[in-house]
């Protein structure tokens, strides 16, 4: 009867760990239909190819090398224990570590789903980066440092953190984030920053006074749906990172998960369009959408223990920094055409220290360390190997290249051929 259970249990937490991946890996699409809408239709063909691409070579990084540094596990995924390979002693060693018989005690599942969670997000953190650099840089040293960044940099920052892994100089964090605020979307907006500052903002962005030339992007509707995609997403996001599925109280922590996850981007979204209303005198679409991702990525960091009006808040609050973030970027003239920087960089600050309201379990000294820690690692480390590329093989595209579109250069191809005069 033990032995059933326990087959049960880990056929449910397998299970559930491999549909919420599933979601976390549909959120690639989304990453890339915001982008592309929210880029000019000159340079939608190779923001695509990135997206497509990094998700490719994030799982092929993470595989060779990126999960043995962020958990020691085996190459190749070697090795991993399936239930019919455990003889009773194993199942029964299992059974004993449970808090109480059934689904009261760890959780248990495949190797191979736990590898495919983990590697969509991954996937997730580089995909931020893409949207920030847009429609300069050069497709080919994006491409090479995707591999850098989803083959080390990431990993190692995740295994001082989730990995549990001591860091150098400073030994094991005190640091609390459920789905990573800043593990994930931190560490993607501090490896954008990196690459902003060393790339420069778009021609004709920022004039000689100061102004600031706003450059819409193409499709709205492309950028709304993706928008609606990431927002779903979110709940394996979130939902799975409880990590099991199995017993009444987890199931009432995974609802919790899920709505307040939900409550939290629709507090972003009311608050980011009621502010720009105030400032700009309209409702401002793309600050709506980026107020709903803001709002998202405040409550990742602890979505299980709010109640659903604070969820909310915290969101709403996350809806309001990226109004003023996107405004300041602009005023120091850091070009980041999608928002990237500020909905996952400072609103991810945000998330982290918002824990505090909620688990008590969490400290104001460990949050501010794990933050300088991720951050300081991972923008270190991507300025050092934006500056290699930046010597080796140069980062931005030609002037005259940017001002024909990175389409036809770096990809040799026009998302929308038929809406352009022929020569």
């Amino acid at each position: 009867m033990e032995n059933q259970i326990f087959e049960l249990q880990y056929a449910m937490d397998t299970f559930y760990f491999l549909v919420c991946g599933a979601l976390v890996m549909w959120m690639a699409a989304g990453f890339a239909m915001l982008e592309a809408g929210l880029v000019r239709a000159k340079n939608t063909t190779e923001i695509l190819t990135k997206n497509v691409a990094l998700y490719a070579i994030a799982c092929t990084m993470y595989l060779i090398c990126g999960y043995q540094f962020m958990y020691d596990g085996g190459f190749f995924l070697s090795g991993v224990t399936t239930v019919a390979q455990m003889d009773d002693v194993a199942v029964a060693s299992v059974l004993a570590d449970s808090a109480e018989a059934g689904f009261g005690g760890d959780s248990v599942y495949s190797g191979a789903s736990d590898f495919f969670f983990q590697v969509v997000f991954v996937a997730t953190a580089m995909s931020i980066v893409s949207g920030a650099v847009a429609e300069r840089m050069k497709l080919w040293a994006f491409l090479a440092f995707a591999v850098v960044m989803t083959g080390f940099i990431y990993p190692i920052e995740g295994g001082w953190t989730w990995g549990g892994k001591a860091v150098p100089f400073i030994g094991e964090l005190s640091y609390s984030d459920y789905a990573g605020s800043g593990i994930v979307h931190l560490a993607g907006a501090a490896a954008a920053l990196a690459g902003v500052l060393l790339l420069g903002p778009r021609k004709g962005k920022y004039a000689a006074d100061g102004s600031v030339k706003a450059i819409p992007g193409a499709n709205m509707p492309l950028a709304t749906l993706g928008t609606f995609i990431l927002w779903m997403g979110w709940f394996g996001f979130n939902g799975g990172s409880t990590l099991k599925l199995g017993g009444i109280a987890v199931a009432n922590e995974v609802a919790n998960v899920f709505l307040n996850t939900n409550a939290a981007a629709a507090g972003g979204l009311i608050a980011a369009l009621l502010l720009s209303r105030l400032i700009f005198g309209k409702a401002d679409l793309t600050m709506a959408l980026n107020g709903a991702l803001a709002g998202l990525v405040a409550i990742t960091a602890e979505p299980a223990d709010p109640t659903p009006l604070l969820a909310m808040i915290i969101g709403a609050i996350g809806g309001v920094i990226v109004v003023f973030s996107i405004v300041a970027m602009d005023k120091v003239k850091i070009d980041d055409p999608v928002g990237a920087i500020s909905v996952h960089g400072v609103v991810g600050i945000w998330g982290i220290f918002a824990v505090l309201l909620s688990d008590p379990d969490a400290t104001f000294m460990g949050q501010l360390v794990g933050t300088l820690v991720i951050f300081v690692w991972v923008f270190g480390a991507s300025l050092i190997t934006w500056a290699i590329l930046k010597a080796v093989m140069g980062m931005r595209v030609s002037e005259e290249e940017e001002y024909e579109g990175v389409d036809m250069s770096e990809c040799g191809m026009e998302a929308y051929p038929e809406f352009v005069a022929q020569k």
